[in-house]
């Protein structure tokens, strides 16, 4: 259903007409309403006009759903200089009987806002991809008044601010005098009015009724976050506004062993002492249900901070689903303590150890003690950064490092 039929009334043609019947109706009609043959300018340019509309698809769907409103200032005119038209259609320059035309372009009705979710997906479902439901609560038109609000011709622009949906008043302050603008009391900002024996008992006059929407959101694999899925027109309804779009925003969770770069993956492993000496296999479970197995070779010693690179088992890419790589760094776990009727074996296995360098004086010796984390940590510190690191947080002040009392 079409919201007027003006246009199509002109031509001679149903709303549901195809686009050689449109075309086929214009000549026709231009050819008898043309100036040239004894026509009517007028009457040949709200023809020409309206087929100008009707033929733009974008245009004639504004018009559908709209009216003449729906095409902006100046209704269906403004765009093509109608000689120019029946030129294309029929050959020919034109005569001198409409001028250059106008040259402002149609507005349209202006678009309602988008509604914003963001929807919070784990590593494991960016990896294999998800289906889920989003339910939410928009307007919608009312469909027992097709949006008036009440009975055909029963709303009224509000003469209190003559549509506008604002007042203007101004307060003495004094010598002064302060203009201020507020909210129409009489329309309640809605510019316009009706009485209430007239509203809509669907809608009470709102135009527009609550309509539980659910939208199925699919989540394809490799998508990033931060990546958009866009419904489109999903948003609120409003008479003479285009409905405005529901955008889905990929929020994407962190993960408790697996960190993202584009479609890398990176990962932490930990080796025991004897595959890391020996050699033996490391088990990584990966996103999905199944674990990769990783062959360390015998004679092969792992050394701490170790990285490798498992090529094609990282994230799919979006689209494409082809794979990035994995990053494994390892870490060596040592035990707490060994038997001594282990040592002769170690030695036997293990290179020999380090023989102490020569140094000139006195040698002294003394007792390596265990630190606590405070301990640990200021050590860090103090390693890291060089001379003066090493001082204790106290003496920084606090506000903490980077902190300075600027005296004067």
């Amino acid at each position: 259903m079409v919201s007027e039929t003006k246009f199509y009334d002109l031509l001679g043609v149903k709303p549901d007409c195809s686009e050689s019947e449109l075309k086929k109706a214009y000549r026709k009609k231009a050819l008898a309403l043309h100036p040239d043959k004894g026509g009517d300018p007028e009457q040949f340019k709200e023809v020409t006009s309206a087929y100008e509309t009707l033929s733009d698809p974008q245009k004639r769907d504004m018009y559908d759903r709209f009216g003449e409103a729906g095409l902006g200032e100046g209704g269906g005119m403004g765009g093509m200089d109608p000689q120019d038209l029946f030129s294309q259609l029929f050959g020919g320059g034109g005569g001198g009987f409409f001028g250059g035309g106008g040259s402002r372009r149609p507005q349209g009705p202006r678009k309602g806002k988008d509604l914003v979710h963001r929807i919070k997906v784990s590593l494991e479902e960016l990896y294999v991809g998800k289906t889920t439901k989003l339910a939410l609560q928009k307007q919608v038109i009312c469909g027992k008044c097709e949006g008036r609000g009440g009975k055909e011709g029963a709303v009224k622009s509000c003469g209190g601010c003559n549509g506008s949906g604002v007042k203007t008043i101004l307060r003495q302050l004094g010598p002064m005098v302060q203009q201020l603008q507020q909210t129409c009391p009489e329309c309640q900002g809605l510019g316009e009015q009706i009485n209430a024996k007239d509203r809509c008992k669907t809608c009470s006059g709102k135009k527009v009724n609550q309509e539980r929407k659910v939208l199925e959101v699919r989540i394809d694999k490799g998508m990033k976050d931060g990546q958009t899925i866009t419904f489109k027109e999903e948003a609120d309804q409003a008479p003479n506004t285009i409905p405005g779009d529901v955008v889905i925003v990929v929020d994407e969770k962190p993960h408790s062993r697996f960190k993202r770069r584009e479609n890398d993956l990176y990962v932490d492993i930990e080796v025991d002492l004897l595959t890391a000496l020996a050699g033996g296999k490391v088990t990584i479970e990966h996103l999905d249900d199944h674990a990769l197995s990783v062959e360390i070779p015998a004679g092969e010693v792992v050394k701490p901070g170790a990285i490798k690179v498992l090529r094609g088992q990282g994230m799919p890419s979006y689209r494409h689903h082809e794979l990035g790589d994995l990053y494994c760094t390892l870490s060596v776990a040592f035990p707490d303590s060994l038997p001594p009727e282990a040592f002769p074996l170690l030695e036997k296995a293990l290179p020999p150890r380090k023989q102490a360098s020569k140094v000139k004086g006195d040698v002294e010796d003394v007792i390596m003690d265990d630190v606590d984390e405070r301990e640990a940590n200021q050590a860090r510190r103090g390693a890291g950064a060089g001379q003066g690191a090493g001082m204790d947080e106290d003496e920084e002040g606090e506000g903490g490092p980077g902190v300075q009392c600027a005296q004067q």
